[in-house]
């Protein structure tokens, strides 16, 4: 529908952006968490993220890093954010929020070669026993009802949950081995 109302260049624009985006976005957005505390803060920074970097596209060099490129965006909307919430008490400093931003940009390509290795670990675990990991994990759940609509017991989860952890971080260490080995 947009496009009846765009020029070729400016829907080519838009594909390119979405490629990009969609490609570096769960980075982005694991960047941004690291620095905001709350989930739903770091959602609200996320969009605002999204939309400067749609925004400011225009300005982007083709064949230059998106990835860092949204990062140092993403870096600025955080610090954006502090100062609008600078009076609660939950907000780190800005010195802090630039020191973690500095370390998790560094330490990014290691940290997707080990979500890389996670969703490869996960796609080996049986769909079940996959969906209930992923119930396990999700914001807000209570173990409780997630062990008994597994049919065990909370102890029993929680001993099944470990079990589960213990597995996929040996096969992420094992894929991170082999990666390295090649």
């Amino acid at each position: 529908m947009l496009s009846l109302f765009m020029s070729p260049s400016e829907i080519e624009l838009h594909r390119r952006f979405l490629r990009l985006f969609t490609a570096h976005e769960a980075a982005v957005r694991a960047f941004v968490r690291r620095l905001v505390p709350l989930r739903a803060d770091a959602d609200d920074v996320m969009q605002d993220v999204s939309v400067v970097l749609w925004e400011k596209f225009a300005s982007f060099r083709e064949g230059a890093d998106f990835r860092a490129w949204a990062f140092g965006v993403a870096r600025f909307e955080v610090l954006s954010w502090l100062r609008d919430k600078g009076r609660d008490r939950l907000v780190l400093n800005e010195e802090v929020v630039l020191k973690i931003a500095e370390e998790s940009a560094r330490d990014e390509p290691k940290l997707e070669r080990q979500r890389e290795a996670l969703e490869l670990c996960m796609a080996k675990v049986p769909a079940e026993q996959r969906e209930l990991l992923m119930q396990a994990y999700q914001p807000e759940v209570r173990i409780q009802e997630v062990a008994q609509g597994s049919g065990r017991s909370v102890p029993g989860f929680y001993q099944w949950l470990h079990r589960m952890r213990r597995m996929l971080l040996d096969c992420i260490r094992r894929a991170l081995a082999q990666e390295a080995s090649s």
